[in-house]
């Protein structure tokens, strides 16, 4: 295969503009530009390109290529391959199932890589479309990574939101509908923190890196999206552990309710049992009951129910038992 079309493949000004690129990648390239391409990573005419046509290594290719990798950066002489995660805001997915982006850059050329589509990436297409996008590679690096972190930042404070909810419905909601929604928090908010804490270390790591394409206003701007993640990693941490703690008071106060409704059954309980020790005595079937010849026995025996159990309540009122 000689040639093919990308998803996207634009052709940067470097003064934040960029212009598509109609015809389709071929080995012709001029290299005062700026090129950025975006494949998708599944697509067979994108494999046999990487492989045979854009002069990068097969190891790498099969990096860019894999089916799950974790987020991490590696620096091939003045190129840097990077892999990244960002928010699924795919229809009908969870924000938590991360959509894979596979980056390679050169000083003139952005390879960018996906299989589900990433909102952010079209963001920055279309700010270069309006103009004011990216001038360098290491500018276009630190917008899609900005983007990518933005929607990061955007379900964290979903999560937080959530929290806060929760912690006031703690003594108003019903049990059964909180403690779901606190176990889908706390799932939510470990399952996201597994996946960007990884991309925090590999953020940190950028700035470090000798490529000759990387400003140093750019490292100052990875060194910000690297705080921005740590923030973000400690906010789930927060949300986690208030949602544990919301838990745990939670069952507090069904434990109590269940204590509370025990402890008055117990004294109903304690209150009828002699009651019903002499009824039960008065009914057994042998002779010699007394008042089985008296037309008022009943009445009595039922006024000595009454007040013996009204001596009973007043006895465990008076030792505050009720």
């Amino acid at each position: 295969m000689n040639s093919f079309q990308p998803l996207q493949y634009l052709a940067l000004d470097r003064r934040g503009g960029a212009q598509q690129v109609v015809a389709a990648l071929n080995d012709e390239r001029d290299p005062s530009q700026l090129e950025w391409l975006h494949l998708d990573y599944k697509d067979a005419a994108s494999i046999d390109w990487l492989r045979n046509k854009s002069g990068i290594a097969e190891v790498y290719v099969d990096a860019l290529t894999a089916d799950d990798p974790r987020p991490r950066s590696l620096v091939v002489g003045d190129s840097l391959l990077l892999i990244l995660r960002g928010i699924n805001l795919n229809s009908g997915a969870n924000p938590e199932d991360m959509v894979s982006l596979r980056l390679w850059i050169q000083a003139d050329r952005v390879l960018t890589l996906r299989h589900r589509r990433l909102n952010s990436v079209q963001e920055v297409a279309d700010q270069l479309d309006a103009g004011n996008g990216p001038a360098s590679p290491g500018e276009l690096l630190n917008v899609i990574l900005s983007r990518l972190l933005a929607k990061i930042g955007s379900a964290v404070g979903e999560i937080e939101d959530s929290a806060d909810e929760l912690e006031e419905l703690v003594l108003t909601a019903e049990s059964r509908e909180l403690r779901s929604r606190l176990s889908a928090l706390r799932r939510q908010s470990i399952s996201l923190r597994r996946f960007i804490a990884p991309q925090r270390e590999t953020i940190a790591q950028l700035y470090a890196e000798h490529v000759s394409w990387l400003s140093d206003g750019d490292r100052a701007h990875l060194r910000e999206s690297a705080d921005r993640i740590t923030r973000y990693i400690e906010d789930l941490d927060a949300a986690r552990d208030r949602a544990a703690v919301t838990y745990e008071e939670l069952s507090n106060r069904l434990a109590e309710q269940m204590n509370n409704t025990m402890y008055q059954l117990s004294i109903v309980a304690a209150i009828f049992l002699p009651l019903g020790l002499l009824t039960g005595l008065l009914g057994i079937n042998v002779g010699g009951i007394p008042g089985t010849q008296s037309s008022v026995a009943f009445t009595l025996v039922t006024l000595a129910l009454l007040g013996i159990g009204v001596l009973e309540w007043w006895w465990f009122k008076r030792k505050n038992a009720i």
